[in-house]
């Protein structure tokens, strides 16, 4: 048996995907610790899986945080320059003590010291992306939160691409001052890139999400394996609540609107104006508004309105799903096969939004843009346009045929061999 370390932190967006890989590890018989916010224990221990806390230890439910991060503007810096490399010496300490007798350790996105852990200690390590927006791919160039209007320029050459990263790594730079100095202190080179070039391990990346929206690359890392997305979902231990249940049989599939497990925090009038939008349509909807948000307005017998439901077990009853594109939600909607309407609030979601455009089965909102008027306007194209639907039928046909989770076991095994 051997021991091994997961390193993440986030939303459940970024949990679950681990989760999925560390219960697929026990049930072959490898002790798992999960290494990650103290907010997140009780689900991992419920889970039959080790719990240990990395810092710096946020609250996933603060929701004036939530809101904060999730500024297309200013978020994705918000999160780098203020929460992460101001307590990066927590997280080395934490992540130190985790991987004490492990065999191998993986990390996700922002666990900044997982390089420095493999230089200090020996431990196998392993990286992992879950979108393609993290590999930052000339050849498959990103739409960025703070610049959406770069899915114009993606028909430039690989070399105008490279120059605009260039360009984003000098960007960056300044920021990486705690960073370095804290290198210099276990004499380690400070001059090191943990966002762009120097955060893939040179053992094992594995690339977690699906050739449905990102096909290999030849300038990704040559230690790369893809394996497609790596589902954990709440079906597992859960069933649709009997009123959900009855909803669905009694009628017509229904539009389904939710916002993940983050952004639906940051709400705003969301709920209300996808109500609106299904009575101007006279569609059936439910409304998936969230556990701690107070129930929307416009609720009726056909509009219907539940704080959560297992995403596996509704999406492929929606007639359409209209979500925020984080890259967990995105990949249900994809195995559901069926259309999106997607209304992107950052980080890789303006990304995964346009990957789903172009493959020709969602459109987008701009988050600002969004209400009763503009939504029922959308939604009323995508389902009286077939072309939606039946793009989908193929992109879950590549989902469902990945088995990303026991891909994504078998390579670490491959690496404790």
């Amino acid at each position: 048996m051997s021991r091994i370390v997961l390193s993440t932190m986030g939303s459940l967006g970024d949990l679950h995907p681990m989760m999925a890989l560390g219960l697929e590890l026990k049930k072959r018989g490898h002790s798992v610790v999960v290494n990650t916010w103290q907010g997140y224990s009780e689900k991992i221990i419920e889970n039959g899986l080790e719990f240990a806390p990395l810092r710096p230890d946020l609250d996933p439910t603060d929701a004036e945080l939530i809101r904060k991060t999730m500024d297309a503007r200013t978020g994705p810096e918000m999160v780098i320059r203020e929460i992460i490399l101001p307590s990066i010496r927590d997280m080395y300490e934490d992540m130190l003590a985790a991987v004490d007798g492990a065999d191998v350790f993986l990390n996700g996105e922002i666990v900044y010291t997982a390089a420095w852990i493999a230089e200090k200690t020996g431990v196998k390590w392993i990286t992992t992306t879950l979108s393609p927006l993290c590999m930052f791919s000339s050849h498959d160039p990103n739409v960025y939160p703070q610049a959406t209007w770069l899915e114009y320029l993606r028909p430039l050459p690989a070399v105008f691409h490279r120059e605009l990263f260039r360009v984003m790594r000098w960007t960056v730079s300044g920021w990486y001052e705690p960073y370095k100095t804290l290198r210099r202190e276990l004499s380690l080179d400070p001059n090191h890139d943990p966002i762009f070039t120097d955060k893939f391990s040179p053992l094992r990346h594995l690339a977690m999400f699906s050739e449905a929206i990102g096909k290999p690359q030849p300038d990704w890392p040559s230690q790369t394996i893809q394996t497609g997305f790596c589902f954990y979902d709440e079906s597992e231990t859960l069933e649709l609540q009997p009123e959900l249940a009855a909803f669905l049989d009694a009628g017509d599939p229904p539009i389904v609107f939710t916002l993940g497990s983050a952004a639906v925090m940051d709400a705003r009038d969301f709920f209300d104006e996808s109500a609106k939008a299904a009575k101007l349509l006279g569609r059936r909807a439910v409304l998936l508004y969230g556990r701690d948000n107070a129930p929307p307005k416009g609720l009726d017998e056909n509009i219907v309105g539940f704080e959560f439901a297992p995403y596996s077990l509704i999406f492929p009853r929606a007639a359409c799903v209209v979500h925020q594109a984080g890259v967990g939600t995105t990949a249900q909607v994809l195995r559901a096969g069926v259309p999106h309407l997607i209304v992107p609030f950052s980080h890789d979601q303006p990304d995964n939004a346009a990957r789903c455009r172009r493959a020709g089965v969602a459109e987008i909102i701009g988050r600002d843009r969004y209400n009763a008027e503009s939504a029922a306007k959308a939604l009323s194209a995508i389902l009286a346009n077939e072309k939606y639907r039946a793009n989908a039928l193929p992109l879950k046909r590549i989902i469902d045929s990945e088995n990303g989770t026991k891909t994504a076991c078998d390579a670490i095994e491959d690496i404790l061999r």
